[in-house]
């Protein structure tokens, strides 16, 4: 399954990275420009991970602990994710001159 939420991707996929740490949120994906995040709208019905933090390479997984989890942004509407596991990136664009991750 891929799910789509405005510059945020999301895959089901079997497994985290054993290497990949908590995150204390579950904010997704916050907009540089708007100041909007895409986040987990029930408190303790998911958990992050990061793994590479701060590099290139860095990507997020989503646990979703419940039935469902409700992935929310004010522009976008809500998705509900069932549950189990997820990797979540930011859309990129390619230009001649470079790749550029896609900012709310």
């Amino acid at each position: 399954m891929l799910y789509r939420h405005g510059d945020v991707l999301v895959q089901k996929v079997d497994e985290i990275p054993q290497t990949a740490k908590k995150a204390r949120h579950v904010t997704l994906a916050e907009g540089e420009v708007t100041g909007h995040s895409h986040r987990i709208k029930e408190p303790g019905a998911a958990e992050l991970f990061v793994h590479n933090k701060g590099r290139a390479d860095e990507l997020r997984y989503l646990s979703v602990n419940h039935e469902i989890a409700t992935l929310i942004h004010q522009e976008h509407g809500a998705i509900e994710l069932p549950g189990g596991i997820y990797k979540v990136w930011r859309q990129r664009e390619y230009t001649p001159e470079r790749i550029i991750t896609v900012r709310d």
